[in-house]
């Protein structure tokens, strides 16, 4: 299998998702072409954040991106959310004959910096919060990746990355971005609850098929909450050499398949 043929897939880790479909999908794909996929976490951190009596709570910017507030208590159960995560999917794509490796513990393969002083609006004013644990991606370990698909295994990733404080909470969809860019992939498909980007949410009559790079302001102004992360992370893999990203159905039979043959939102330069 050529290197240049590289898929990169995001699964989103929320609950409307069916990781089944998904799974089965990838068994087939990875048959045909490398692999690697960066998956969600958020069903199971909400659960262990329920069972440990702690509120989950979202920091939102100035600009209106949201993202999870992590202090020190909740990143300690976010770590053990990625890692549940993580061992459930590469146990599910095991069970599908795919040889795949999880990337968590001392195998963090994302770097990050931690965001010290995190501007939000809090009841109407903006903050600065000093105490998250969550941060911006600064880069990839390639020669760790490159390792496992050298040996046909498919690595599998949570939103996590390791930095001098620690694991920090790092957006899955931009992970994805990150890794799809260090790694050259010609695709990136990131399966949402939705099918794609939308010009007027939640009017499923109003998705755009096709965005150009040079139209990603336009496509921002169109997505709604996380659709912003979404299409954020499309613009920095495309910018990174990415051929196309393409944002699709998650709760579909054949999700991948179908979105590489043209459903959801594709987006190129």
């Amino acid at each position: 299998m050529s290197a240049s043929e590289l898929l990169v897939v995001k699964l989103g880790g929320g609950e409307g998702l069916d990781l089944a479909a998904a799974c089965d999908d990838l068994a087939e794909i990875a048959e045909r072409r490398p692999l690697a996929v960066v998956h969600g976490v958020s069903a199971i951190m909400n659960q262990l954040c329920l069972e440990s009596g702690v509120e989950v709570q979202s920091l939102t910017s100035p600009s209106g991106h949201s993202s999870r507030y992590t202090p020190p208590a909740v990143r300690d159960i976010f770590v053990r959310a990625a890692e549940m995560a993580n061992e459930q999917l590469v146990s599910a794509l095991k069970e599908g004959g795919v040889s795949a490796v999880g990337f968590v513990g001392e195998d963090l393969a994302l770097v990050g910096k931690r965001k010290t002083a995190v501007r939000a609006v809090v009841n109407g004013r903006v903050r600065v919060v000093r105490d998250d644990h969550s941060g911006s991606i600064t880069g990839a370990d390639c020669q760790l990746l490159r390792r496992a698909l050298d040996q046909d295994q498919v690595p599998v990733l949570p939103p996590m990355a390791r930095s001098s404080d620690g694991p920090l909470n790092v957006d899955g969809d931009r992970a994805a971005a990150a890794v799809a860019g260090a790694l050259n992939a010609e695709a990136l498909v990131i399966l949402s609850n939705v099918g794609g980007l939308y010009r007027r949410f939640p009017d499923a009559s109003t998705i755009v098929a096709d965005v150009l790079l040079a139209q990603i302001e336009e496509a921002l102004d169109w997505a709604q909450g996380r659709m912003k992360r979404k299409v954020l992370a499309a613009q920095e893999a495309l910018t990174h050499g990415v051929e196309r990203v393409i944002i699709a159905d998650g709760r579909i039979s054949d999700p991948v398949s179908r979105a590489l043959a043209g459903t959801g939102t594709r987006f190129t330069t």
